[in-house]
Order: structure tokens, then C-alpha cells, then sequence
């Protein structure tokens, strides 16, 4: 599947002998994350394609964005994977409801989606998989399983496959949740603890048989199609050369997706499937988290329909930190269109003042778990300077405007 636009990230001059220090779900502390030299390897969970981009969406994929800039800032290749999940339920009840094959639907929300990211000036992923085109690969790697005494199938009608957590080591040490809690957010996330003829009711699914109406494939472990977690199990450990210095994704997926991507990856190679798990929090609206499921969005697209700078977007949602659960308003546009008024004011004026200072307290925000509010602070008090400066400094100018375009990704 082909990505989208690789925006042009300008190569600014900057110190490689600083590391990225993010939040590490797993480790329940902030670390350094990424290696010192070489090629950092990224997964990123992807989108269900049967509705648009929101702003929930945005604010994720906008922080692993700013994982990637700062990585090569630091002077790393990067290899980054993300998978679609172009064939799943929510889509094909979504299909089905508007009358629509689910898989033009799949392909024209997530030809929406590549439209956003563009917009929005997000680098691509080097891997951009569909479940679809990988099938025989999953199915593979259900077999594997199989053939490690890790999967079994049941026997209520329909022989689905599931994994046998009793039989995979460190089940819970990427959530740190008791089994209560699991076994509650299981049943509140797509997982199925009544199901009978499991072993355990945490046993999850990762093939399905076929059923009347719906999309199989065949495959040596029955005609059917992929459950959720197998897929991007899958398309991270082909796409990437080893184990992830990151997976990331939202909050709502520490359990039960990553904690069971993280077992079924150390059951298939008996190495660690990431090094960091890396979280982003809700975006909410009306008192509530937005999501599809309550039908509280905003969506990129609708406001880029509407006019709004797709740079003002990007600012008003870097505006707050990654880690946080927060509320969008009314005040986030005029806010963020506000500052970058002022911003572009001091980049395209006739006055500066050196720039040495503001790239490095904006590095030093970005590398310190993603603290870009403080960076955008620190843009804020050169902008005012720059503004009321007596003399003209032409190449600090264009310094701040490469780090802003390079780091932030704003093009301004």
C-alpha cells in the first residue's frame, strides 16, 4: 500500500550527543528511547478506515510524528511501520449500514486519512501495510503459534484459533493490570471472557472462521480472516529488522492491544516486541473522549473544508502534551492562529535577534518527553524580541524558521 507525500524536513545543524526521553507505559517511567547511533525502528498502530480523521486521530499520529522529526534531528535513520486495519468489524458493520462494500469504504477513508497527514505535514511511515494484502502472513504467523503449543482452537460451532495467555511468559507486564481489571477492559474493547470453550477467558482471538456474509480468505489454518492483535504483530515484526525501540498508540490501547501484541511477539521470536511503549492521551469534547462510537468528532478534513490553516491545527493541538488526556474548545483555533500571527510576523520582519538560544531551549523541550509547549514558549519570547530588536539578523531568522518547519513541523 502506498504512503502518502513525504513533507521536506530541512536538515538543521544540531547536537547528536543528546538522546529522546519519553514515557514508558511498560517501564512506568520517563527513559531514554532510541539508540545512541544508527536506526531507531518505530511501530505506530494504524486506523480502522470507516470514518474520517478526528482530532484524536490527529493528536496521536502528530506525536509519533514529533518521535520521528526529533529522532532525525538527532542525526538516526529512522524506519517506521504502520499498519491499516482495512478489514475488521467496525467496517464491515459500517459497510453494511450505508450500504457500501467495505472495501471501497476502506480505501476512500483511508485515501481521507493520507489527505489529513498531508495537510498536516506528517512524515510518513517508511511501511504503510493493510491487513488485507498481509492475510497469508497473519495466517502464518497463526500457524507458528500453533505449531509453539500457543494457540488452540475451540470447539462452539466455529473452530476459531486463540492464544493460551498460561502459555506465553510476562502476560501483564506491559499494563501492570490485575486480573479484574482485565478481564473489564477485555470485555469493554472488543475482547469476548464468555465466550465458551476457552481456556481462559483473557484467551484471545487471532483467527476467525468463516462466516456467512462476511470477507475469508483461505488459509492453512482454516478459511477465515485475522483477529486484531495477530495483525499488527505481523506487520511490525516483517516490516521492521527487530525489535521496536517504540510501539506507540493511544491510551485505550495499553490493554488488551499492545499487552497482547507484546506477548504473541515474544511467543513467536522470544524477543522482546518493543523496548518502549509509548502512549498518547484522550482528546475529549463535551465531557467526554472523542470517539466514533459516540459520535463527538472534529474532523480534519471538516476543518480543513472550512478554511482553517492546516498549520494552525498542528499548533493548537502541540499545544498540549502528549501524556495528558485533555478537552478541544472553541478557544484552541483563535489561540493557536494567534501565536502563529506573531510568529510569522517575527520570521518575515526586518528585525531579529540571535537564534543560538531558542534552538536550543526548542531541542531541549522536544528531547525531554516531547515538552513542546515549553519549546513553543521559548519561540513565543524570541518572537517578541525579535519583534522589538533594533537590528536586522537575516540567518537567525531562517535558523528558527528551518527548526520550526524540521523539529515542529510547521511551515511558516
Amino acid at each position: 500500500m502506498l504512503s502518502w507525500p513525504r513533507p521536506s524536513v530541512p536538515l538543521v545543524p544540531g547536537s547528536g550527543s543528546d538522546r529522546l526521553r519519553l514515557y514508558d507505559s511498560a517501564a512506568r517511567r520517563v527513559r531514554e528511547v532510541g539508540p545512541a547511533t544508527g536506526v531507531a525502528r518505530l511501530y505506530v498502530c494504524g486506523i480502522t478506515p470507516y470514518d474520517a480523521t478526528h482530532l484524536g486521530h490527529a493528536f496521536t499520529y502528530l506525536t509519533f510524528d514529533l518521535v520521528v522529526r526529533c529522532w532525525l534531528d538527532l542525526g538516526l535513520e529512522v524506519d517506521y511501520a504502520q499498519n491499516v486495519t482495512d478489514v475488521d468489524d467496525p467496517l464491515l458493520e459500517r459497510a453494511t449500514a450505508t450500504a457500501v462494500d467495505w472495501r471501497d469504504l476502506a480505501q476512500e477513508q483511508t485515501d481521507l486519512f493520507r489527505a489529513d497527514m498531508t495537510a498536516l505535514r506528517v512524515v510518513p511511515p517508511d511501511h504503510y501495510v493493510g491487513v488485507v494484502e498481509s492475510v497469508d502472513r497473519i495466517a502464518a504467523t497463526v500457524a507458528a503459534l500453533r505449531d509453539r503449543g500457543v494457540a488452540y482452537q475451540v470447539s462452539d460451532g466455529y473452530a476459531d484459533w486463540y492464544v493460551d495467555r498460561s502459555r506465553v511468559e510476562g502476560f501483564g507486564d506491559e499494563s501492570h493490570l490485575g486480573r479484574d481489571e482485565m478481564l473489564e477492559i477485555f470485555a469493554e474493547r472488543g475482547g469476548d471472557p464468555q465466550r465458551p470453550g476457552k481456556r481462559d477467558p483473557l484467551d484471545w482471538l487471532v483467527w476467525r472462521q468463516e462466516r456467512e456474509g462476511e470477507p475469508a480468505w483461505d488459509a492453512e489454518v482454516g478459511r477465515g480472516r485475522p483477529g486484531w492483535h495477530v495483525e499488527c504483530t505481523t506487520i511490525a515484526t516483517e516490516a521492521l529488522s527487530g525489535t521496536a525501540h517504540v510501539q506507540g498508540g493511544g491510551s485505550d490501547l495499553i490493554f488488551p492491544h499492545h499487552e497482547m501484541c507484546a506477548a504473541e511477539g515474544r511467543a513467536l521470536t522470544g524477543e522482546p516486541f518493543a523496548d518502549a511503549y509509548v502512549h498518547v492521551g484522550m482528546v475529549g469534547l463535551d465531557g467526554e473522549k472523542m470517539s466514533k462510537s459516540r459520535g463527538n468528532l472534529v474532523f480534519v478534513s471538516r476543518l480543513r473544508a472550512d478554511g482553517v490553516d492546516p498549520m494552525v491545527v498542528r499548533a493548537a493541538l502541540l499545544s498540549h502534551h502528549y501524556r495528558g488526556d485533555w478537552e478541544w474548545t472553541s478557544a484552541e483555533l483563535p489561540r493557536a492562529a494567534a501565536r502563529l500571527d506573531v510568529w510569522r510576523r517575527a520570521l518575515n520582519g526586518s528585525t531579529a535577534v540571535g537564534a543560538g538560544p531558542v534552538l536550543a531551549s526548542v531541542r531541549a523541550a522536544v528531547r525531554d518527553d516531547l515538552q513542546v509547549e515549553r519549546a513553543m514558549a521559548a519561540v513565543d519570547a524570541w518572537a517578541e524580541a525579535a519583534l522589538a530588536a533594533p537590528i536586522d539578523d537575516p540567518d537567525a531568522r531562517a535558523s528558527v524558521r528551518a527548526l520550526l518547519d524540521s523539529l515542529l513541523g510547521l511551515r511558516l
